[in-house]
């Protein structure tokens, strides 16, 4: 079935949210569905370029569950597959682990979880660099 066959309650995303509606605490899903409704909805309108997406709840403190399953949502929305994982990685000592969102193929896959380790901390270091250069320049450093 491609995905133009799907209808708008049998894409995806629908039935895994139909799924976690039964499996979730009732509390837990309807704080799932605040945060992954506006990014659902960026999704649909293909707005997504300037939506900025944070799982920490902001003032709210998140279970972990909750977090995970956004981005299993999310990630379910975006690429129409339901065999998506959570995998943390621990990337260096300074950040801890981090957790990515991928196909089961490559959750499966040690090699290709270290290069995807190997280019998080890169990108962390990178970040580090330029975060330097801005606090020397004066420039704002939230990035």
């Amino acid at each position: 079935m491609s995905e133009s066959e799907f209808t708008p309650e049998n894409r995806p995303v629908d039935v895994y949210l139909d799924l976690l509606r039964v499996r979730m605490d009732t509390e837990d899903y309807q704080l799932l569905l605040r945060l992954v409704e506006p990014v659902l909805e960026a999704i649909d309108e293909h707005r997504l370029s300037g939506l900025d997406l944070a799982l920490d709840g902001g003032d709210e403190e998140l279970p972990q569950e909750v977090r995970d399953e956004a981005a299993l949502v999310i990630a379910t929305a975006v690429t129409g597959r339901l065999d998506n994982e959570v995998v943390e990685l621990d990337v260096d000592d300074d950040t801890g682990p981090v957790r990515v969102v991928t196909d089961a193929e490559t959750a499966a896959d040690p090699s290709r979880l270290g290069e995807i380790a190997g280019i998080i901390r890169d990108r962390h270091r990178q970040n580090e660099e330029l975060r330097g250069i801005a606090e020397a320049s004066g420039l704002p450093t939230d990035f």
